[in-house]
Parts: structure tokens; sequence; C-alpha cells
């Protein structure tokens, strides 16, 4: 099953896509969030779709697509693990997994413009799986991780660099601007992703081929992660684990090549769909 949200920004209603035709759901839930995840909300929904089969009421393609969850209690983020992507930025490869947050005001659309912070110069892409948990977690075993797991999502970590790595402190200045967690175009269950360790990812810049890699060359592992989160913190159902960056980033190039008002950034993964987004300076807004 695939969910989305769609409408305009801040009102968007809950969806289902089913053999690429859009759904309405609102009639039966009020939103994908953490009430919905942790009443059961996934196995309740598929029953009443199965059960109101060509009945539902359609939506149009040309509406907008908001992020396919609701505002979530923590988006999480793992650093460096891809090899390549750890070597490109000359970073030492990580013995436990990097973690840092993107602020939950960073949520947008797939589709929606990115905006540069102000004064920003080293804008910079990134391609990610993201895992959106089902249940509370806390103290998980990596061996009942993926039951915790309600689906995956595409997720663009936009980052500033500068910000990241030469203000000082963590990296989440740098993480958690405005617009810099486009998430989606939907939320695919675990049943329909396939082989989650073997997924390609890729994303262009006006139209070159910047990253193209695998979610095989991930070094830790989605039930690694989500087990090994959930030492530190209660992961809540809604919550987004975005996994990583394969090498192709624009701080890897000699010299870096850095994103700039009037880019387009397309990118996507196998079965978790395609984003487009115009990048626009915030002093052009």
């Amino acid at each position: 099953m695939k969910l989305i949200r769609y409408g305009q920004a801040g009102a968007e209603k809950p969806g289902v896509i089913i053999d690429d035709i859009r759904y309405d759901v609102s009639s039966f839930v009020a939103d994908f969030d953490e009430r919905f995840f942790t009443n059961g909300g996934l196995e309740k929904l598929k029953q009443y779709v199965d059960e109101n089969a060509g009945k539902l009421p359609t939506v149009s393609n040309d509406e907008r697509l908001g992020s396919p969850i609701a505002r979530p209690s923590k988006i999480l983020c793992v650093g460096l693990n891809y090899a390549d992507h750890a070597k490109e930025t000359n970073a030492p490869m990580p013995s436990e997994p990097i973690l840092f947050m993107k602020s939950t005001t960073s949520l947008t659309g797939p589709n929606d413009i990115v905006v540069t912070p102000k004064n920003s110069t080293k804008t910079d892409w990134e391609v990610e799986l993201g895992v959106v948990i089902g249940k509370k977690a806390t103290y998980v075993d990596e061996a009942e991780a993926e039951a915790y797991i309600a689906g995956y999502v595409l997720i663009h970590d936009v980052s500033e660099r500068e910000f990241q790595l030469e203000r000082n402190g963590t990296w989440d200045k740098g993480k958690g601007c405005d617009t810099f967690a486009p998430i989606g175009p939907w939320l695919i269950t675990p049943d329909e992703i396939g082989d989650v360790n073997n997924l390609k990812l890729w994303l262009k810049v006006n139209g070159k081929t910047m990253q193209n890699g695998t979610t095989a060359n991930l070094i830790f592992k989605v039930p690694y992660l989500v087990s090994y989160i959930s030492q530190f913190m209660t992961l809540l159902p809604g919550d987004v684990i975005s996994t990583g960056t394969p090498a192709g980033v624009g701080l890897g190039f000699n010299p870096p090549i850095y994103l700039k008002h009037g880019d387009v950034v397309e990118l996507g993964a196998d079965n978790l769909g395609e984003q487009r987004q115009d990048i626009v300076a915030y002093e052009k807004l």
C-alpha cells in the first residue's frame, strides 16, 4: 500500500495510491500522524480500502503532494553511512552510527521549492532512504526491529555545509533549515518495498546525474539502525529515520559544487518514487 497526503501546504488530506490511481481516504482517517500509526491505523486502513474497492473518491494527479507523514515528533538522520560518501568527504569510517536531527520545520512536500538560507553559499544535496516507525520503540533488539517499521519514504537531506561544518557545534545548524527535508511522494509499506538492501538511488542537478548508488552499500543496515537509535531515545509512531546518502554530493567534488538560485534537482529510488525541486534563494523570495 502507498500512502499520500495531498492538497495545499498545511491543509493536506490523507489518500492512498492503488494501481497508480490516487484515492481520498479522509472520510476514514483524519491524517497520517502519530495517533494513526499508534492505533493500528495501517491494518485498519488496508481493510477499509479492500472493503471499499471501486467506491473511493479519486484525487486528481494535478493536486500537490505533501509529505506522506504529518509532522513527526522527530526526523533522525544517520551521517556517513555509505563508505564511498565517507571517503569522498575525507571522513573516517564510523565505528558506530553518527546521529543528528533535522527540525520538523524543515519538512516539506516532494516537489515544493527548496530555499537556500539567507547568506548561504554552500547548500548541498543528498538522496536518502527513509524509514518510518510504526509503533513505540524503546531498547529494541535488532532481530525484532523490522516489526517496528511502518514503511519507507524517499528523502532529500538538503544540507548547508558552511552552517554544518564551519560554524561550530553539531551538524544540526546546517541540516534543519526551512524546506531542507522534502519527503515523499509516498510512504510504501514493507510488503511492497522489495529488497530494502538493494534499492537504487539517484539524484540529478540540472539534468546531470550526480548520485547513483544503492542501499546494498549501507554500512549500518535498517534493522540495526532502528535498534541502535532506540537505545538512546524512544522512537514514536510516525518518526522518520533518514539512513544516509551515497557518494556524489557537491562537497565531494574538487572544487566543490553547490546549489544556486534557479537550479533544478531531481531524485528518486526504486519503489519510492521521484521528487523534483526548484532551488530558490531566500533573498529572491
